[in-house]
């Protein structure tokens, strides 16, 4: 496409930064269309307190709101500052946010942004509006802000203007015009606009306009109190009106509140109040007047306790009193994060929603570089479009968990603290027998997952008994764990263990072209032996790894690809729909469309040839993994086919019975032990479970948890996609570049591994040497004294006794090194080991 013409819906802070970030990389005929006014369009950037706090726990996120600072601090604007980097300040005044603080001050050494830890003084010192003696602590970071949005908006319009771009005003748009599945055009009032590309950036509407093309953007419009105080007698004479700020923005997240200074008055912003989710109908009535739709009447009876502990913090503010407010609407989602993407069925439309003023810039950016270079420079699976499974595409998910994000916002949330509402959704057949068993359930992709089993108390006990170390936690990495998963895992290294693996996901590709599919996507060399097993991997055009697969081929035309979740059934789509585009002369209306929204990512999937089926097939089956040394003494006389290492070697697939029972056996193993993942169909679950865990008590079986099951594979040096790597790491930085094979004809991403360059940085293995030092991830990593890397995923291993982690290093940094990592404010040291550090001679697998 020599000269696309590009339309963008919403001329906010996100559509803005998208014209200018689009125009920039040389796509000129862009056209941005505004259904109210420029630049004041009545959006959330109408109304913005533009706070930018860059520290995230997500590095995605964190990348954003960083490259959005860089970018509003080098705009231009006649009226004035478009950043003012007056720093950010968080204050704690309970042991419990001092801790979370410190945290925080990891993941931005991690990320690396400037910030650092201090005391009540120096917190007062920065602000000396603040009690002193109410706080314990503070964190600073001098590199945050206050950007003004509408100047933002204008002055990245200017650029993109200065470029090529049109803005045009009071255009609401009436209608997408698609054909042949693709978009060709948008609709308003004056006529169509020919496009070949349409980017959906309208903000809290965003949700009404996709409805209008069939898809489903998961966000709420989310009313949140702002006010301002009269003038305070402690700011007369600090800030000019055209200065208005100079303290730090200050977040008193203990109560939900935070703070900047306007001139002579201070506004306040308030989470605390109960959810306000804002019907759209009702807010399409109320703008018919003069009133601004994303400011809503203030509500005085919901501010009366954010008043009370803002006087508490801020003194000052006792001479004062609020003297105008609103409750301003803002989008927000079901996990907290933006939505990117390119609607799967409707090529050329594309959506960047629920994007804050902090995010915008950096969203824009990756954007841009998805539609032009085909992948964005930054990991963005946390906010790709359809990360979402089908659960959580339903309105009620939506707007209960949307609503709970709104709630949690300043909340402390740990790592594996799981929503309470909206529990039980999916569930194995074997979650009865797992309840009987005491097991406590963390949640994913919508699945209850036994994280451990109190029935394996009494096994800790013993095993605690005959010597094992138990090592004591910390109140936080004490949270959702318990001990009894060390006594999971060594009991799996020492005799056998049956884990649930249904949640895994699952694929049948299918037809007489499916190989040629799967040898088109994936890295690795499918064409082998019907019931040959394949680790493979997914790249992006840049070479990233999108994801990892195991790839067993079942039949000839026939394979079951284990995947990480509906992104990958989005990327095998996607593919499916371009390779019928080039079979069919771009004709991909035949996809069947199986649920009203036209995005569901259960239902089969057919190219237009019918030479490849797609189907997800994780719900109607069930798979327990049996692992351990004396895995073979248990299954083996359940089964008339020879179960020996010689018969059925590792990597292979096997089509048998249990008993009367079908099942597909797969010998391999995340947990690095002697067993098979053992597949079959939903209503002969609960028949497998029982006809194993009752062969078992012979050899003293249990079920194991998540938790077990993550440290084993740690100990293993196994993977895992979106937590150790992500489409930022190339194969050979991750030690998986043996699933590669550049002798293939092609595959996405080969052209960009041929260029690529050795790796900088490597996915190392470290060891601590505290026995009891438990990390949880996101930790910094220091080299030499200086942060040099971060912690992805970490467990304590029950067969050396030390916690293993992995870590981002540099490449020169190779095994035996002495690293340090930064927990809670102190530092810890670990050695950089070998991998894997337990069996590297993989003789537990292969007996």
């Amino acid at each position: 496409m020599a000269h696309p013409k590009v339309v963008i819906i919403g001329a906010g802070i996100v559509g803005t930064s998208l014209a200018d970030e689009i125009t920039s990389r040389g796509w000129t005929d862009v056209t941005v269309l505004e259904k109210g006014p420029l630049f004041l369009t009545g959006g959330s950037t109408s109304h913005a307190p533009g706070l930018v706090f860059q520290t995230n726990s997500s590095k995605t996120m964190t990348e954003f709101a960083r490259y959005t600072t860089e970018k509003f601090l080098a705009l231009d604007h006649p009226d004035g500052w478009v950043f003012n980097p007056v720093g950010g300040l968080e204050v704690a005044t309970t042991p419990q946010r001092w801790q979370d603080l410190h945290r925080k001050a990891g993941w931005a050494q991690s990320w690396g942004i400037e910030g650092r830890l201090l005391d009540p003084a120096a917190c007062a010192a920065l602000h000396p509006l603040l009690d002193v003696d109410r706080i314990i602590g503070g964190f600073h970071t001098p590199t945050d802000g206050l950007a003004k949005a509408l100047r933002a908006a204008e002055a990245q319009a200017r650029l993109a203007t200065a470029r090529g771009a049109t803005f045009r005003p009071n255009q609401e748009v009436l209608g997408i015009v698609e054909r042949g599945g693709r978009v060709v055009g948008v609709e308003t009032a004056d006529g169509v606009i020919d496009a070949d590309i349409v980017i959906c950036a309208a903000g809290f509407w965003g949700a009404e306009v996709a409805k209008q093309v069939g898809l489903v953007v998961p966000l709420v419009p989310m009313a949140h109190q702002y006010a301002k105080t009269g003038r305070i007698a402690a700011l007369e004479g600090r800030n000019t009106e055209r200065g208005e700020a100079g303290l730090p923005i200050l977040r008193h997240q203990d109560q939900d509140l935070y703070f900047r200074e306007h001139v002579d008055r201070i506004g306040i912003g308030y989470y605390g109040h109960k959810p306000m989710p804002v019907d759209m109908s009702t807010l399409s009535a109320v703008t018919a007047g003069s009133v601004m739709p994303s400011m809503l009447s203030f509500t005085d009876e919901d501010f009366a306790p954010a008043w009370h502990e803002s006087i508490e913090l801020l003194p000052a503010l006792g001479d004062s009193k609020v003297e105008d407010g609103f409750n301003g609407i803002f989008s927000f989602t079901p996990d907290g994060f933006s939505i990117m993407g390119e609607h799967r069925d409707l090529a050329g439309f594309w959506v960047a929603e629920a994007v804050w003023v902090t995010h915008s810039a950096g969203v824009a950016k990756a954007t841009a570089e998805w539609i032009i270079d085909g992948a964005p420079q930054t990991d963005v699976h946390e906010c790709d479009l359809y990360r979402f499974e089908d659960v959580a595409r339903s309105d009620r998910f939506i707007l209960e968990t949307s609503s709970q994000a709104f709630v949690e916002v300043y909340d402390i949330i740990h790592p594996h603290q799981y929503r309470t509402a909206l529990r039980g959704l999916r569930t194995s057949p074997f979650y009865a027998r797992q309840q009987e068993l005491g097991a406590y359930f963390f949640e994913g992709g919508g699945w209850e997952r036994p994280a451990w089993y109190a029935a394996n108390a009494e096994l800790a006990q013993r095993l605690r008994a005959e010597g094992v170390p138990f090592p004591e936690r910390d109140d936080w990495s004490g949270n959702f764990w318990s001990p009894i998963s060390i006594a999971e895992a060594r009991w799996t290294r020492e005799r056998v263990a049956m884990y649930d693996m249904t949640p895994l996901t699952r694929y049948e590709i299918a037809g007489p072209g499916a190989l040629e599919l799967l040898q088109r996507l994936t890295t690795n060399n499918l064409d082998k032996s019907v019931g040959s097993v394949t680790y493979t991997l997914l790249l992006d055009e840049n070479g990233g790894i999108r994801s990892d697969l195991t790839v067993a081929r079942l039949a000839p035309q026939r394979f079951q690809v284990g995947a990480n979740g509906p992104l990958d059934f989005d990327w095998f789509t996607r593919n499916l729909l371009a390779a019928s585009e080039n079979n069919a002369a771009g004709d991909s209306s035949q996809v069947a469309r199986n649920n009203a929204a036209g995005d569901c990512s259960q239902v089969a999937r057919n190219n237009t040839d019918g030479s490849v089926t797609l189907r997800d097939i994780t719900g109607g089956t069930c798979c327990i993994g049996i692992w351990g040394p004396m895995a073979r003494d248990l299954v083996q006389p359940l089964c008339s086919d020879d179960l020996s290492h010689q018969s059925f070697k590792y990597f292979r697939a096997l089509q048998t019975y249990l008993g009367a029972i079908p099942v597909t056996m797969m010998r391999v193993s995340y947990v690095g032990e002697l067993g098979w993942e053992i597949y079959t169909t939903a209503e002969y679950g609960s028949a497998l479970w029982d006809l194993l865990w009752e062969a078992g008590q012979a050899y003293e079986v249990i079920a194991a948890g998540r938790i077990a099951f993550n440290s084993l594979r740690i100990e293993k040096g196994y993977r895992g996609w979106g937590t150790d790597m992500t489409t930022e790491h190339l194969p050979a930085a991750a030690g998986l570049d043996f699933a590669v094979r550049m002798n293939k004809p092609d595959f996405v991403g080969k052209a960009a591994l041929e260029q690529a360059a050795p790796p900088s940085k490597i996915l190392r293995s470290i060891v601590f040497d505290s026995p009891s030092m438990v990390v949880l991830g996101k930790e910094p990593v220091y080299v030499r004294g200086a942060c040099a890397g971060y912690i992805t995923s970490a467990a304590y291993s029950a067969t050396i006794g030390r916690s293993i982690a992995y870590a981002w290093l540099p490449a020169v940094i190779g095994p035996g090194n002495v690293v340090e990592v930064e927990y809670l404010g102190t530092r810890y040291t670990a050695v950089v080991h070998p991998e894997p550090v337990v069996d590297p001679e993989m003789s537990r697998i292969r007996r």
